[in-house]
């Protein structure tokens, strides 16, 4: 399958630079995959598309402030991006200038210092800091700032906006975006209409901002993430399901933790790596109905999407979603596909 199936024209002027307020006055497109019919909605219409008995799950990683700025010894400045531990004091990052930063070279910050011990295959490194544990993330936590995507040039005043407000597990480097758009007023009001939540935990990768650069979509090789699904989750999902409610993922992350775990023997708790890769076709034996956000063209996001809703119908849905002005990316409106 050709990865330009998946292409769309976007005019730059409809990347969101910047989060509405409030959270939940945003767009909403709503996709019925039964009927074919698309309404446009705001995102607190929500609560009119949910039934008692549903179940919205969440995903509450915590973005890090990972991005951090240092010198090398010859005073050139230096940028790293963490990316995921990989072991005691080391940590898997992203760097700039890349060619310039051979093992071996040593990057002082304030307060700390790290010494690139590798080179990966896909130009990552492989970076060894000198503090460790509580030490570590408390300069991580004074001199490190939010990654905000690329596609993102303006300043971001409150960097809490590009957190969930049920944000706690700390480990991303993205935010979940499908979650931005609720607030604790919204999720309250799912609550006493017999919506039940739960969460689950993925730490989203930088993977999330990558396009797919091969030719084919099956030779696409997915960045690892870490996800975790509580026991208690696990109970609620196996009682909605007995009891005939829906699943309600908001977000690809909480789609690609749940598919995973519903790929072991049985369904149990669920604590590892995942690199599923969703693409039509795909069969979906725990998400009913999926929250999510627009996404870039020829991205693993839409190739998610368009394996849940059919490539015809989201293909279409962008189309309009442009027409309309919709708002697109992390900071952008969102979709509904019941």
């Amino acid at each position: 399958m050709k990865v330009e199936l998946f292409d769309y024209h976007l005019p730059r002027e409809l990347i969101a630079q910047k989060p509405i307020e409030p959270r939940d006055k945003s767009r909403l497109m709503v996709l019925d995959r039964r009927t074919g019919k698309i309404e446009h909605r705001h995102f607190y219409n929500i609560v009119e598309y949910l039934i008692p008995g549903d179940l919205l799950v969440l995903n509450n990683t915590k973005v890090i402030p990972a991005r951090l700025i240092g010198r090398k010894v010859t005073g050139a400045k230096v940028e790293i991006l963490l990316l995921n531990e990989v072991g005691d004091g080391k940590w898997r990052v992203m760097v700039k200038p890349g060619r310039k930063l051979r093992i071996g070279t040593r990057v002082l910050f304030d307060g700390m210092e790290a010494v690139i011990i590798d080179r990966l295959r896909d130009g990552t490194r492989v970076v060894e800091f000198s503090e460790r544990g509580e030490k570590f993330w408390n300069t991580i936590n004074r001199i490190g700032m939010i990654p905000l995507p690329p596609y993102i040039t303006e300043d971001l005043k409150d960097e809490g906006r590009y957190q969930t407000v049920y944000a706690k597990e700390s480990g991303a480097v993205a935010s979940p975006t499908a979650g931005l758009h609720f607030t604790h007023e919204l999720l309250g009001k799912l609550r006493s209409k017999g919506i039940r939540i739960a969460e689950i935990t993925l730490h989203v990768g930088i993977g999330t901002f990558r396009p797919i650069t091969v030719e084919e979509v099956e030779n696409h090789v997915m960045d690892r993430e870490w996800c975790k699904v509580p026991k208690e989750t696990v109970k609620m999902i196996e009682e909605t399901k007995s009891s005939n409610g829906r699943i309600v993922a908001v977000g690809t992350t909480v789609v690609r933790t749940l598919e995973t775990m519903a790929r072991q023997k049985e369904m149990k708790e669920y604590s590892g790596w995942t690199d599923l890769f969703i693409y039509p076709p795909f069969e979906f034996k725990l998400v009913d109905i999926l929250v999510t956000n627009f996404h870039l063209p020829r991205s693993t996001l839409l190739l998610l999407v368009s394996a849940f809703a059919g490539r015809e119908f989201i293909m279409m849905a962008y189309e309009e979603a442009v027409k309309r002005r919709y708002r697109f990316f992390s900071f952008g409106d969102a979709m509904l596909i019941l």
